[in-house]
């Protein structure tokens, strides 16, 4: 039996899937056609259903849950790891509102954190993360959200920081920074999403017993090169709640749709959001 699989070529991804792509671990049966993309265009394949597994931002999965549930597995979900907001030059949180914002994306988890942080916010443009450091130094935007690998470049390169959305959640919450995490088609049967979900935890843990194992994969895929970049991008995001989720992290979860949904950002969800 075969499955689509979408995931990020960010390094947390690429280590965590290695084993499941490449069949370096029990597989059960399955094998899986591998769509490797920017999480953004991940999110939009998944509203149109076009593939069976797939990473997502959480954002985006408020607006697929009829369609997909999320795994236990695979979360990238934990402290001070969360989105920062970046300028050029010194600018302080009262002064966002009338910014011209670049964002990575409408439905990245990033941009939720943002809107529900200064929902008075007219002006975004998106890019591909990648992009956003380069948009704010050329004046192109006024500021930037920037994710993943970019919060250990982005002072070498002259910009500054305004706020850290993650540390802004945890202190108003108590809870780890929910980012994303793993869907898969509500269309597939139970059991065999419940397959799944144990080939990736298996994929998870070995990747964290075996971490040179995925090294090649990683750095072909990885955009910064630099190793000492790419070790600290998955240790800040590849941590127990990737592993399993676990009650601490479902609650971050459940809280940020909770609040997402009393402002209004997001649909109404369905029940039972996770495979168990």
């Amino acid at each position: 039996m075969k499955f689509s699989l979408g995931f990020s070529t960010c390094p947390n991804d690429t280590f965590m899937f290695d084993a499941m792509a490449h069949q370096k671990i029990d597989t059960e049966g399955f094998d899986f056609d591998v769509i490797m993309a920017d999480v953004e265009v991940l999110n939009r394949k998944a509203f149109m259903a076009e593939t069976d597994i797939t990473k997502l931002s959480y954002h985006a999965f408020a607006y697929v849950a009829n369609q997909y549930q999320l795994l236990t597995s695979g979360s990238a979900l934990g402290y001070k790891n969360g989105p920062l907001l970046i300028s050029k030059k010194k600018i302080y949180p009262d002064e966002v509102a009338g910014l011209k914002i670049a964002i990575p994306g409408k439905y990245t988890t990033a941009n939720l954190l943002f809107r529900n942080e200064f929902p008075e916010v007219k002006e975004v443009k998106e890019y591909v993360f990648s992009e956003i450091e380069e948009a704010v130094l050329s004046g192109e935007a006024d500021a930037g959200i920037i994710i993943h690998e970019n919060r250990f470049t982005y002072e070498g390169k002259g910009l500054q920081k305004i706020i850290d959305l993650g540390e802004s959640w945890e202190q108003k919450t108590g809870f780890a920074i929910p980012l994303g995490g793993i869907a898969v088609n509500r269309k597939i049967e139970k059991s065999i999403r419940l397959k799944i979900g144990r080939i990736l935890k298996r994929s998870v843990e070995y990747a964290l017993s075996n971490p040179v194992s995925s090294y090649a994969f990683v750095k072909d895929n990885a955009r910064e090169l630099d190793d000492e970049v790419i070790r600290k991008h998955i240790s800040l995001y590849v941590n127990k709640f990737s592993i399993e989720i676990g009650e601490e992290g479902k609650a971050a979860v459940y809280t940020l749709f909770e609040k997402a949904e009393e402002h209004k950002l997001i649909p109404r969800l369905p029940g039972k959001l996770f495979v168990e």
